[in-house]
């Protein structure tokens, strides 16, 4: 557990009619300013991209996936350096502003760079919209996967996750997106404050490990699945979502759309499949 996930504090718990003073651990949740660094003709510019609400930890995988996701770059070989700002003074507050600078070879479309360009139910974007938006991005179904996934290996996933959510026991407070190979084996786990980051995080690890297209393996989350979940697991190459929680409805016609098993409300004993029967094992 990193020491910087987590802070303590006292607290006055209520138990009956007890109260009593004990000491709590948080989950530390802060900003972190995403900038990228460009070629622009003869000049090089540096813009700010986004600011997200994150646990630190990983940062570097959370905002490479984050570029990925968003299309600002397309493989690793697209960053050429990325680093705290160094004109931010305090150490403290250079942790959280991270510029990537990109190879000459990138020529980034700065229109799409607003975070919330589709992603979100408060967009004013229509579902089919946004399906037909994320269709022109990446023009293909995810690669197919090699094996079908047992039944009894999705039972045994959230008690995997849970067991490996190092901050989540000790906080209560985090999302986690994991992958795992088709025999249960855990690649690897990334946990936020945002459901959002945790899986760029999950990105991000597979982008600087070169394993990308994530197509071998399931995504399991640790909450509901929304369609910026969907879109992103797409983009990465992902068919094969696996959720504790609900899926919404713009994510099961996102999955549809681009033929990708989303099966959600996993416990040890039943689950559902909402889209692609056909990559699980029953």
């Amino acid at each position: 557990m990193g020491a910087s996930k987590v802070i303590h504090k006292s607290i006055q718990k209520v138990d009956r009619q007890k109260l009593v003073q004990e000491n709590d651990l948080l989950a530390v949740e802060e900003p972190l300013e995403i900038r990228l660094k460009y070629s622009s003709g003869e000049e090089i510019s540096e813009r700010s991209l986004s600011v997200t609400m994150r646990t630190p930890g990983n940062d570097f995988e959370l905002v490479a996936g984050f570029l990925f996701a968003e299309n600002l770059i397309c493989s690793y070989k697209d960053i050429e350096k990325i680093y705290h700002c160094p004109q931010v003074k305090s150490d403290e507050e250079r942790e959280n502003v991270i510029i990537v600078k990109v190879g000459p070879h990138v020529t980034p479309d700065m229109k799409k760079t607003e975070r919330h360009f589709y992603t979100t139910s408060s967009c004013g974007v229509c579902g089919k919209s946004s399906i037909e938006a994320l269709n022109f991005r990446v023009g293909q179904h995810p690669p197919e996967s090699s094996e079908k996934v047992a039944q009894s290996l999705i039972y045994s996933l959230p008690e995997t996750l849970k067991r490996h959510q190092l901050v989540f026991e000790y906080t209560g407070g985090l999302h986690a997106a994991a992958l795992f190979d088709f025999y249960g084996q855990l690649l690897f786990l990334r946990e936020d404050i945002g459901r959002h980051n945790a899986l760029d995080k999950v990105i991000g690890a597979g982008l600087f490990g070169k394993l990308l297209p994530l197509n071998n393996s399931v995504l399991v989350l640790s909450g509901r699945i929304g369609f910026e979940l969907v879109q992103k697991a797409v983009v990465a190459g992902i068919n094969l979502i696996v959720a504790i929680g609900a899926p919404s409805s713009l994510a099961v016609k996102t999955a549809e759309a681009f033929d990708v098993t989303l099966i959600g409300f996993v416990k040890k004993d039943r689950f559902n499949i909402y889209t692609g029967k056909h990559r699980i094992t029953l």
